[in-house]
């Protein structure tokens, strides 16, 4: 049996916001509708599709326990072009023949934008 990691579910305080967040910065299609309680981002490529889900208020955030990780093939590049955009990121980091830099989104789950899957 084969597996692949086809959807990540995010927990969000305000759910358009943080669709807006991920369409706007890292390219997910969606048209923002709440259907049966979750908004749909879709990727781009073949990359895995995002649902946005209302957290409960008894939900704490804050607490890393998961990192999103982007593949892009140019750092530097991605960040330059985000950080106009007004998204900001960590030091740009590099070990091992690839970038990575560091932000989170608007409920404080940690993004990282790499190029480590396509080092030489």
């Amino acid at each position: 049996m084969n597996t692949s990691l086809s959807t990540l579910l995010i927990y969000a305080k305000d759910m358009q916001r943080t669709a807006r967040f991920y369409a706007e910065n890292f390219g997910f299609a969606t048209n923002y509708e709440v259907v049966d309680g979750l908004i749909e981002l879709v990727a781009g490529d073949d990359g895995a599709g995002i649902l946005i889900h209302q957290a409960a208020k008894s939900l704490k955030f804050g607490s890393a326990v998961l990192k999103l990780s982007f593949s892009v093939t140019d750092v530097d590049q991605f960040v330059a072009t985000a950080t106009a955009a007004g998204l900001k990121f960590g030091a740009i980091h590099r070990a091992n023949g690839y970038a990575f830099a560091n932000t989170k989104d608007p409920d404080g789950n940690s993004i990282s934008v790499s190029s480590r899957k396509y080092r030489a």
